[in-house]
């Protein structure tokens, strides 16, 4: 048997080096008003373990909040096809990572997306998305909500739709009133889904069942 390494082929090993793009002026910006907070707090940011906090704390921050420069209207523009189906469609347990605007502390959980088209479907990957394109703002729970449900009936036009979030938020969990298993649930739906006590029960039925 013959092996060889990276060695061997006279190959020297890359150290591991992550390819994200980020602006460079935000960047500089942020990291420096992240160092401020560090040394306001009683930290010394030129130590070892805080002396890439500021640039990695710039990056995260433009990576949480990329939403701002993603239309969702145009996702879910690029993915519409006519189609005669006409029973509710429903994508569950999107996963949602978000940061309060109160406090700058994230919430997370679950959202749950439905609609009942009229003649128009959108490829599925398109919701979840679009609630990407949102949740990666700074929010209120209660707007983000809105904001997916609009977002779907102004592109796709459906019969309705309902939109469930169901998450925790931090700045209960850690300040506060310090509730750690508190979970705040906010529900919106237009059409269908208002005028229809049935299609109201199917959509809440189903979020609700669990797999064995």
């Amino acid at each position: 048997m013959i092996s060889s390494s990276s060695n061997d082929l006279g190959l020297v090993p890359a150290l591991y080096e992550r390819q994200e793009n980020f602006d460079a002026a935000a960047t500089r910006e942020i990291a420096s008003h992240v160092r401020a907070i560090l040394h306001t707090v009683g930290e010394e940011p030129s130590r070892e373990g805080l002396l890439k906090t500021p640039l990695r704390v710039a990056r995260a921050y433009q990576f949480l909040l990329q939403g701002y420069a993603i239309d969702a209207h145009q996702i879910l523009a690029s993915a519409i096809f006519e189609e005669s189906y006409n029973e509710m469609i429903l994508v569950r347990d999107i996963d949602i990572f978000s940061l309060c605007e109160h406090h700058l502390l994230p919430f997370f959980g679950k959202a749950h997306v439905a609609y009942m088209p009229n003649k128009k479907i959108v490829g599925l990957s398109k919701i979840p998305r679009v609630v990407d394109a949102f949740a990666r703002r700074l929010q209120v729970q209660e707007r983000l909500t809105v904001q997916i449900r609009d977002a779907i009936q102004e592109a796709v036009e459906p019969f309705g739709v309902a939109v469930v979030i169901e998450a925790n938020h931090l700045c209960m969990v850690m300040r506060g009133v310090q509730k750690q298993n508190a979970i705040t649930a906010t529900s919106s739906m237009s059409g269908e889904f208002l005028n229809s006590h049935r299609t109201r029960a199917e959509f809440m039925r189903l979020i609700n069942s669990r797999n064995n």
